[in-house]
């Protein structure tokens, strides 16, 4: 156990970097796709606790200190205090850990959108770096349907603001997040959101509708359809196809996705990522059964592993058992293996 107050989440970009938190769970917390805080207060914490923190953080890590690199600061919108807030906690943390290269933090699109261009500059000069931004979609009548709490203008304006007082921005997408009747919009509306933005990041997730959701809730009324994993790559397709005149770094870095391998640079990479999806889609119908069952069940990374005789033979044999033992009940044992990994 640390010594000090640590949140429960942070990006894996973020691993392993020192965790400092400055708020207690999140300021909306109504987002019906995130199983994260439900029923917590949130809280904004005191200067003078973080800073009793980051002592108690320095004096855990002693000799370690020179070798500590990053930190993030936790938990959902930390960025939602002052400016001259986050000034002085920056400033502090710089002092305690003089070794720091990269600070970064969640932030909220509709926060990032309160703080003007002037206000971001501060936050970056004091030793911000990077800000992770939960866009989800750039789907309007998809963000009121989860209740993100913000509008597509709202993360353009917070993202833009952000990009431009020089800070790196990192998108999150939700992949699957619009289900069988908004895949389209999801896709289309999501690419025009981040096209307008420009940032640094773009990272998929794919949905995982948990227990004790108000998604969930959806799903099991009937109200929300799943969009299957193979529909899932036709909705990465037609979002990345659209993406233009951007610079951005394109990330599938977690065990959500089917293909951790659509990983990239905009523009130039753009086309061997859709080959990624391609090569997926030119599969039978038999082909992506066993490559699903395969990277759901945590044997295969890549679409290369369907030429493993071996692994596939043990992919073939967990469909045959799956089927003896539950017929008809393929996807839905996929999607209980998916809740389980994450």
């Amino acid at each position: 156990m640390m010594p000090y107050d640590v949140g429960p989440i942070r990006p894996p970009s973020e691993a392993r970097s020192l965790l400092i938190r400055l708020t207690r769970n999140c300021p909306w917390n109504r987002c019906e796709f995130c199983p994260v805080y439900k029923g917590q207060r949130f809280e904004k914490k005191s200067v003078a606790e973080i800073q009793e923190d980051i002592l108690r953080a320095a004096q855990f890590y002693g000799g370690r200190i020179p070798h500590v690199r990053t930190a993030f600061l936790q938990d959902a919108d930390s960025l939602i205090l002052k400016t001259d807030e986050l000034v002085t906690i920056l400033s502090f943390l710089k002092q305690a850990f003089p070794n720091l290269e990269r600070i970064t933090s969640y932030g909220r699109g509709r926060t990032l959108a309160r703080k003007s261009v002037e206000e971001w500059r501060a936050i970056q000069a004091a030793g911000l770096s990077r800000v992770h931004l939960g866009l989800e979609t750039g789907c309007d009548a998809l963000l009121h349907y989860v209740q993100k709490g913000a509008t597509a203008q709202e993360m353009i304006e917070g993202g833009r603001r952000v990009v431009e007082a020089g800070l790196s921005l990192s998108v999150y997408v939700i992949l699957g997040l619009g289900g069988q009747a908004m895949w389209r919009e999801h896709a289309v509306e999501t690419a025009r959101v981040i096209n307008q933005i420009g940032p640094d990041f773009i990272r998929f997730r794919t949905l995982c509708v948990r227990e004790g959701t108000p998604l969930r809730e959806k799903l099991e009324r009937g109200e929300f359809i799943l969009l299957p994993d193979e529909e899932i790559v036709r909705e990465e397709r037609l979002l990345l196809e659209r993406l233009e005149g951007i610079h951005s770094q394109v990330v599938s870095d977690h065990i959500s996705n089917l293909l951790e391998e659509v990983m990239g640079r905009l523009p130039e990479d753009k086309e061997p990522m859709l080959s990624v999806l391609d090569r997926f889609l030119a599969l039978s119908a038999e082909e992506q059964q066993i490559f699903m069952v395969g990277r759901r069940g945590q044997v295969f990374r890549c679409l290369y592993d369907l030429q493993d005789r071996e692994l596939r033979a043990r992919i073939e044999r967990a469909i045959q058992r799956i089927e003896e033992e539950r017929p008809g009940g393929l996807r839905e044992t996929l999607q209980e293996w998916m809740e389980r990994m994450i």
